[in-house]
């Protein structure tokens, strides 16, 4: 797949407990955006955060939390993000979605 130039960051913001049909939701949504072909994602794990609640969510010990946030980030084209919005949208009933225009330096795989 070739990816350069101006592209578009989509990032979620959502709990680590959230689910989606009984699996992790951010595993869900890795499925489901590799499914529909776009050209990748990453799934990172927030030590500390809080949301519409202001709840604070953490890792440290004395206040370990089963709720860590988590932020998937996914780049592409405008089309391909544009196309998978109504889909996250049917997934992620709490959270947060941005997106944000960006420039492609490069997308390679090593033996591409």
């Amino acid at each position: 797949m070739k990816l350069e130039g101006e592209g578009t960051l989509l990032r979620l913001f959502i709990g680590e407990s959230d689910t989606w049909h009984g699996k992790p939701l951010y595993e869900a949504v890795c499925e489901r955006v590799r499914e529909e072909g776009l050209a990748g994602t990453t799934v990172l794990r927030g030590l500390e955060g809080f949301g519409a609640h202001s709840l604070v969510h953490t890792s440290r010990i004395l206040r370990l939390s089963q709720d860590l946030p988590i932020v998937i980030e996914i780049v592409d084209t405008a089309e391909q993000i544009d196309r998978i919005l109504p889909i996250l949208d049917e997934m992620v009933t709490e959270g947060m979605l941005t997106v944000q225009p960006v420039h492609v330096v490069w997308y390679r795989a090593g033996d591409d």
